[in-house]
């Protein structure tokens, strides 16, 4: 484990710029380039926004942004849950030929999904603000979401691209798994309007708390529920935690597999 983090500081300087090569390609040759990354959630958001208000039934005056602050981190989970995923295959000149760290990869990604989701937080606090929906001093509250979340998707990036490289069909099982994941998640509705006992089976879903907590603290202004924040920081540690041994387990073998 202590290898694992001293690797990773050796080679800080690979990793921010294996992270700012993904923001600079990840649009490179479209004609809107990077605008893309606001307008993808965007389109999802009005989507769902003039859909799930009359399938759900959910009373909220401003359901935009009600959901539209639960979708960006959503977002930011799945799209590099998905991205990570075969990252190590992907790169298989690299692992075969020169020796690196290899959790440099998947931990990129997590890194490069952050940014953008930064960026697309600013949007949200815009449109709040535009809205007429104040902030409150609780916003201050949004880097510690933010640790939560990123240790989160972090471990689940570790995790998968690591097994990914011994079972190439993870990455279409983990399409199938997410699209089942963001309906068990509270994104597109209040977990309020659940029966009780289908709430605590909820709440053992990471992203639950974490929805929770950004919605509570951005949209209704409040200080997070600690109970439900307790609850994400111990899932966050145990999911970084095994995606740490299960890929120092599996790495041995990456250059053979591939």
């Amino acid at each position: 484990m202590k290898r694992f983090f001293v690797e990773l500081y050796a080679y800080r300087e690979m990793l921010k710029s294996l992270v700012r090569k993904d923001l600079k390609t990840r649009y490179k040759g479209s004609f809107l380039g990077f605008l893309w990354t606001f307008i993808n959630p965007l389109m999802q958001l009005a989507i769902y926004a003039l859909i799930f208000p009359y399938l759900m039934r959910v009373d909220e005056k401003n359901y935009a942004m009600f959901l539209f602050v639960a979708l960006l981190p959503w977002l930011f989970f799945s799209t590099s849950l998905q991205t990570s995923t075969d990252c190590i295959v992907e790169n298989y000149n690299l692992v075969k030929k020169i020796y690196f760290p290899r959790q440099v990869l998947p931990l990129s990604v997590a890194t490069g999904g952050l940014v953008n989701y930064i960026y697309g937080l600013v949007i949200v606090l815009i449109g709040l603000i535009v809205a007429g929906i104040p902030l409150t001093w609780n916003i201050l509250f949004l880097p510690l979401l933010l640790l939560i979340l990123y240790m989160t998707v972090s471990g689940f990036c570790l995790m998968f691209s690591a097994m990914n490289v011994y079972i190439r069909d993870l990455e279409h099982i983990d399409n199938i798994v997410t699209m089942a994941w963001f309906y068990a998640t509270p994104i597109v509705y209040p977990l309020t309007m659940l029966p009780d006992w289908l709430q605590k089976i909820l709440l053992l879903n990471p992203m639950t708390p974490l929805v929770q907590g950004f919605r509570n603290v951005i949209y209704y202004g409040m200080a997070p529920h600690w109970g439900e924040i307790g609850i994400a920081a111990i899932e966050a540690v145990v999911i970084f935690t095994l995606g740490v041994l299960i890929f120092n387990k599996l790495e041995p073998g990456f250059a053979e597999e591939i």
